[in-house]
């Protein structure tokens, strides 16, 4: 596993902007947060693995602010030869994930992109609540989905989520 350090020299290297490197710390700091609390309750999880890979989420925002960031991070990330469960906390960390159905609307290949392990969904909802570098309410998370128009099986599975790794 690479290490914090490694991580965030990845996405200077690649090009990502301050904002968000940042961004990338802050949803690091509260997936740890979310994960421990997890841990906590007698459930088994790799904090290496929710540390480096929510500071690598958003890597592919170096080359696109579109949805299609995931894909161009999993093409980075492949590159580098990154352990296969950061790929897909990479991959699968949009939303609270986006079925085949979902994909194809939105031009992806079709594929889901449903986080499944429990520490991609941990980084899915941590980069839920935050919001740029602030830190909001799951509810706030929600009232923004539906004022951008996001469809409700969307907004629930961001809820499902929530309830499944802990509101924190």
């Amino acid at each position: 596993m690479i290490s914090p350090s490694d991580a965030l020299g990845f996405l200077e290297e690649a090009g990502c902007a301050a904002n968000v490197i940042r961004h990338c710390q802050v949803v690091s700091k509260k997936a740890v947060e979310i994960a421990v609390a997890y841990r906590e309750s007698g459930r088994d999880i790799d904090l290496d693995v929710v540390e480096v890979g929510a500071l690598l989420h958003d890597i592919g925002r170096c080359r696109t602010h579109g949805i299609r960031h995931a894909l161009e991070g999993v093409s980075i990330a492949e590159d580098l030869e990154l352990d296969p469960r950061l790929i897909r906390i990479i991959r699968n960390h949009i939303g609270a994930g986006i079925t085949r159905q979902e994909a194809l609307l939105l031009g992806l290949p079709e594929s889901d992109y449903l986080p499944v392990s429990i520490e991609e969904k941990i980084v899915a909802h941590a980069d839920n609540l935050v919001m740029g570098e602030d830190i909001v309410t799951i509810s706030s998370c929600i009232q923004r989905m539906r004022d951008r128009g996001m469809s409700e099986v969307s907004i629930t599975r961001v809820q499902t989520l929530a309830d499944e790794v802990g509101t924190y």
